[in-house]
């Protein structure tokens, strides 16, 4: 092997390491994202396709979370749709435990506000369910949903 070819390998498993590295820091921050884009998603009981998108299309974007390939993003909101829509009270019960492992990192926390209040209002219509689920993933935060415009 050349010392060109090995020096490749090296600086592919080095990427491979980092890569792991990121996605284990950044899985509860994934969680969390899925866990209140399912909660906002199904606040008025059904899950359009524009919200869909705009929960892609952000964490496309959002440099803690575009470690996570598409399918891992869509398995974890998968997963907690799934369990909301199986029983209700567990399934968010579940959901509010991954948003609450990002209490104690504010930046974390205002992000995961932003991007829900986004994904609620891609359709156009922000409506009192979401806005209820909004304030109360808010607190859960420990954010104070006047902040937001909630209250």
């Amino acid at each position: 092997m050349s010392f060109d070819n090995f020096l490749n390998q090296l600086k592919s498993k080095a990427s491979e390491l980092k890569s792991d590295i990121l996605k284990f820091k950044n899985k509860d921050f994934l969680n969390a994202a899925m866990a209140g884009s399912a909660l906002i998603a199904m606040a008025d009981g059904t899950i359009s396709s524009e919200e869909k998108q705009k929960m892609i299309k952000f964490i496309e974007h959002n440099d803690a979370l575009s470690v996570f390939t598409t399918k891992d993003v869509i398995t974890a909101f998968k997963d907690f749709v799934d369990q909301i829509e199986f029983d209700k009270d567990i399934g968010e019960s579940k959901a509010y435990q991954a948003l609450a492992k990002m209490k104690s990192n504010t930046d974390a926390a205002r992000l995961l506000i932003r991007m829900i209040i986004s994904i609620a209002s891609s359709d156009g219509n922000f409506d009192a369910d979401e806005k209820r689920i909004a304030v109360k993933i808010a607190k859960e935060l420990g954010l104070n949903p006047a902040e937001f415009e909630l209250e």
